[in-house]
Formats: C-alpha cells, sequence, structure tokens
C-alpha cells in the first residue's frame, strides 16, 4: 500500500471536482444534463472480493491500538492531503461472542485518516483524531440517553470553504431492525484539520425528511462550485432525494435547493422547501453512497436493500434516469451487510473496477472490498 502526502491536491476545498485525474481512470466531466433518450450500459458487476478489514485489530492499520477494535460505516472524504473515514458507534473492548453494535468504552462517532495510494491490497488507516489519552476521541457528542437522544452519528463528510463538514443525525431510539427515530439532522465544521468540531444553526433538516441520511459529491456548473447531496430518511424502508447548494453557501439553510421534479424539456426543477423534494429513486434504500464514474461515464449509486443485500444503480445525470438495481452482495452471503461506501478517487483500469467500505454487522466491523463494472 504506497502512501504519499502530495498524491492529489484538494482543489477549491471540494469534495470532488468535475474534472480528475486520476492514476488509469479516463478524465470525464459529470453529466448534469440529458442528452435525450439515452440507454443504460452497465450490464453487471463481477469479481466481487473482499480485501480486507479497514477497522479492528485484524485490519493492516491495526486500529485497536487506538481503541477502535469494533466500529462501522466508514464513508470517506478528502480534505487536506487525505482521505477521512467517518465512522460510527465504536467500541474498545467486548467479550468474543459479542455480536453487533456495543462494548466497553463507547463513543458515538470516531474519524480516522490516509494518504493510502494503492486500494488494490487493502487500506491502513494511518492516524485518528485522538483524546488527551492518545485514543480515538468522539468527535461529536451525544447525550446517550435512549428515546432523548441515543447517539449522533455522522453519515458523511466533504470540504469547502477552507474547512471540513460532518452530516450527522441525531437518533432518538434504535428501534427495530432496520428502523430507528431520529431527532434531526444537520452539519457540524471544523476548521482545524478535523481536531474540533461545532454544530452549526443551520442547515437542519427534520428526522423524517428525506435528507437524514445523506451523500456529497461537487461538481462546477456553469463556472460555479456546487454540491449535490442525495439523501434517505431515517431507517432503510425510503427513497432518495436530492438537493444541491453552492458550496460557499453551504452553512445557510435558503441557499439549499431541492429537487421537485423535471420540466418539459426534461430539465431539472428546485424548491427551497425540503418537504417538496420528489424521489430520484422510488425504492427501500438503506446507507447510500453516490460517484460518478468515468468507465460508464455515468453516476453510479451503492445502497443496501433490506431483504436483497447491496446493490449498484447506473444514473444518467444526478436525477436520473435511474436504472434497475444490479446485486452486488446477496444479503445471505454475509451475516448483515451495509453501508457500501465509495469514493472517486479509489477506482482503477479506468473506473471499471471499484473500492468500497462495507460494514459487516458481525464482526460489527468495516471491510474494504472491490468489483468490476461490466458494460455495453
Amino acid at each position: 500500500m504506497a502512501t504519499s502526502e502530495a498524491r492529489r491536491a484538494t482543489v477549491a476545498g471540494a469534495l470532488a471536482v468535475a474534472v480528475l485525474a486520476l492514476p488509469g481512470c479516463a478524465t470525464t466531466a459529470p453529466q448534469l444534463a440529458s442528452q435525450g433518450d439515452e440507454p443504460f450500459v452497465l450490464r453487471g458487476v463481477s469479481n466481487v472480493e473482499q480485501l480486507g478489514q479497514v477497522t479492528g485489530a485484524e485490519a493492516p492499520g491495526a486500529t485497536d491500538r487506538w481503541a477502535v477494535n469494533h466500529t462501522d460505516l466508514g464513508s470517506m472524504f478528502e480534505a487536506d492531503g487525505k482521505v477521512w473515514f467517518v465512522f460510527g458507534d465504536t467500541f474498545g473492548e467486548r467479550d468474543p461472542d459479542f455480536t453487533g453494535g456495543g462494548g466497553s468504552f463507547w463513543r458515538s462517532n470516531t474519524l480516522g485518516f490516509t494518504t493510502d495510494d494503492d486500494p488494490s491490497d487493502g487500506i491502513a488507516i494511518e492516524g485518528m483524531v485522538l483524546d488527551d489519552t492518545s485514543t480515538a476521541a468522539e468527535v461529536l457528542p451525544s447525550k446517550k440517553v435512549d428515546h432523548d437522544e441515543m447517539t449522533v452519528i455522522p453519515t458523511h463528510g466533504f470540504a469547502a470553504n477552507d474547512a471540513m463538514y460532518l452530516h450527522w443525525m441525531s437518533v432518538k431510539h434504535w428501534g427495530e431492525p432496520g428502523e430507528w427515530e431520529v431527532n434531526e439532522a444537520g452539519l457540524s465544521k471544523s476548521s482545524d484539520g478535523g481536531q474540533t468540531w461545532a454544530p452549526l444553526d443551520e442547515p437542519r433538516w427534520s428526522g423524517d425528511s428525506r435528507f437524514v441520511q445523506v451523500s456529497p459529491f461537487t461538481v462546477t456548473e456553469d463556472g460555479v462550485e456546487r454540491l449535490y447531496v442525495w439523501g434517505v430518511t431515517h431507517g432503510r424502508f425510503g427513497g432518495v432525494g436530492l438537493a444541491r447548494v453552492e458550496t460557499a453557501k453551504v452553512e445557510a439553510s435558503d441557499a439549499w435547493e431541492y429537487f421537485t421534479g423535471t420540466d418539459a424539456a426534461g430539465g431539472p426543477q428546485w424548491s427551497g422547501d425540503p418537504d417538496a423534494a420528489t424521489l430520484v429513486v422510488d425504492d427501500t434504500v438503506g446507507e447510500l453512497s453516490v460517484v460518478w464514474n468515468p468507465y460508464l461515464e455515468r453516476w453510479i449509486m451503492s445502497t443496501l436493500a433490506e431483504g436483497r443485500g447491496i446493490e449498484l444503480r447506473e444514473g444518467v445525470t444526478p436525477w436520473g434516469p435511474w436504472s434497475e438495481p444490479h446485486l452486488m452482495i446477496a444479503q445471505s452471503e454475509l451475516p448483515g451487510p451495509y453501508a457500501p461506501y465509495m469514493l472517486d478517487r479509489y477506482t482503477a483500469d479506468g473506473g471499471r473496477t471499484i473500492y468500497f467500505t462495507l460494514s459487516v454487522w458481525d464482526p460489527y466491523n468495516v471491510f474494504w472490498y472491490r468489483a468490476d463494472l461490466d458494460r455495453d
């Protein structure tokens, strides 16, 4: 796993840019307008393989040295020449036969980073945001009171305005599998390289909105840098909404726009009201991740479909049309797979090979996967 602090500078503080120069990848601009009747090109996903752990004692980064023995999620974003991994509920120790989330030294979230350039043999976490005892810190505090605020989970991050942002959801109560109650969702900001974080007063989203869990991607559109944000509601049984905002105005609620459908010419229509957001994918979607793929010259969306497994869709524009899902990992293949997160940086063979994190409920850790995209 080769590393380099200076592999690729973050451009204009963005999570991603419209044109990227990646090893082995063609540089194509993300498509933001439909060219008419464009057939889907993705025909399937093959050679799906687990390459190892990202977290835990067995991971190449041996995250147990920071008391990160068991954790989940692992969405990724780029900032300050590093890839940052955003983890959920994290535990230091537990009994060997314990299943799922739980254990001692509970932190609602932790944040790690790497400069690893080679995803083909796994990813090593090189460091984490630490507390004064040199263990992984809880970067976003929570009350840890059930039916009030059980935990605060960061669902994704991005870089903009010379700062780092984490989107989070305040979980009131974990319900039945795949269901949970949420107080609200919002953003927290760090201006010191991820060491300290402060919640923003705005924007905020209600606990039953379409933007409780999100996946952001930054593009340059008509000379303006914008963040496109796909979102789902609490739990894993809703569809996908879409929002956008100029990165310079990300902290202003009234600057956010929500997709409400297309006009007669097929162009997108937007509203300032999050409750007006319509679905771009109408299905039961869990944790999601959306990136532009240069091999397909399409957007791709990885999701959990409760009862089916880990799936991948192809999109012509950010709002679609989106294809029917292609199964990557059947739910029966693993003891509880969820949270398949991609980063456009981690691809090979011109984007044909993608890499992604995947959480597995038992042993409750994050794993590193690869897959090949098959197209016409």
